[in-house]
C-alpha cells in the first residue's frame, strides 16, 4: 500500500500517477548521473550526494549497500539455478492473455528486424521496438498484483502501457510511410498493436468499474 498523508484513504489512479511521475523524474536524474560519472571511482558517493541519499554516505550506509549487493548476487545465483524445472505460476502476469500478446509482439518485432535489412537503424523502428517493450513491462507491473487496495496503481500502470502502445503505433505508421516495411508486414503489425491497445482500454474500463463499485459507494 502506498504511503499517504491520509493513511486510511485508498489511493486512486491519479494519486498513483502523481507518485509514478515523481519516481520517473528520480529515475531520469539517476540515469543522467550514472552516465556522467560511470567511470569515476567515487561514482556511488557522488550519485548518492546528488540524489540526496545522505544516509548512504556514512559508514553504516556503505555497509548496508555492500550487504544488499551481496544478497542481490546470491538471489541472482539462486534464481538461475532454480529456473530449470520450475513450473510457471498459474496465477502470475505471465499467463494473462494481454501480457502474452505484448510479449509475443516483442518477439515478432525482433524477428522483423532480422528479416528486414537495416530496419533496426531506422529511428521509427527503434521507437516501435522500445515502446512495445515498455508497454510489456508496464502490463507486467499492472497485472502482477491483484490486491484490491491497489486498483488505482493497476489503472495507473495500464495508462502508461496504453501511452507506450500509442507511441509504438505512431512508429509503425512512420515506418509504413517511409516505405521501410511492406503492406503485409505492416498489416500484421498494425493488427497486433491495435489488439493490445483495445485490450488495455477494455481492462482499464473493467478496473475503473470495480473501483467505483468498491470505493465510491462507501
Amino acid at each position: 500500500m502506498a504511503e499517504s498523508d491520509e493513511p486510511d484513504r485508498i489511493w486512486d489512479e491519479y494519486d498513483w500517477e502523481r507518485f509514478l511521475q515523481q519516481q520517473d523524474r528520480k529515475t531520469e536524474k539517476y540515469m543522467e548521473l550514472l552516465e556522467r560519472y560511470i567511470d569515476d571511482p567515487n561514482r556511488d558517493q557522488i550519485i548518492a550526494r546528488e540524489m540526496g541519499w545522505n544516509h548512504l554516505l556514512d559508514k553504516e550506509g556503505r555497509d548496508w549497500e555492500k550487504t544488499v549487493d551481496s544478497l542481490f548476487d546470491e538471489e541472482l545465483i539462486t534464481d538461475a539455478e532454480g529456473d530449470e524445472g520450475e513450473d510457471e505460476s498459474e496465477d502470475g502476469f505471465e499467463v494473462h492473455p494481454l501480457y502474452q500478446a505484448s510479449f509475443a509482439l516483442t518477439v515478432w518485432i525482433d524477428q522483423l528486424f532480422e528479416e528486414v535489412k537495416d530496419l533496426q537503424n531506422q529511428p521509427a523502428a527503434v521507437k516501435l521496438s522500445t515502446h512495445v517493450a515498455i508497454a510489456s513491462a508496464k502490463l507486467a507491473a499492472a497485472l502482477s498484483d491483484d490486491d484490491v487496495d491497489e486498483i488505482g496503481m493497476t489503472i495507473a500502470y495500464l495508462k502508461r502501457a496504453l501511452k507506450a502502445i500509442m507511441t509504438a503505433i505512431d512508429g509503425a505508421m512512420q515506418l509504413r510511410k517511409d516505405g521501410a516495411i511492406d503492406s503485409d508486414r505492416f498489416g500484421t503489425l498494425n493488427q497486433r498493436l491495435f489488439q493490445i491497445r483495445d485490450g488495455v482500454i477494455q481492462l482499464m474500463g473493467e478496473y475503473r468499474t470495480e473501483w467505483r463499485r468498491r470505493f465510491e459507494a462507501e
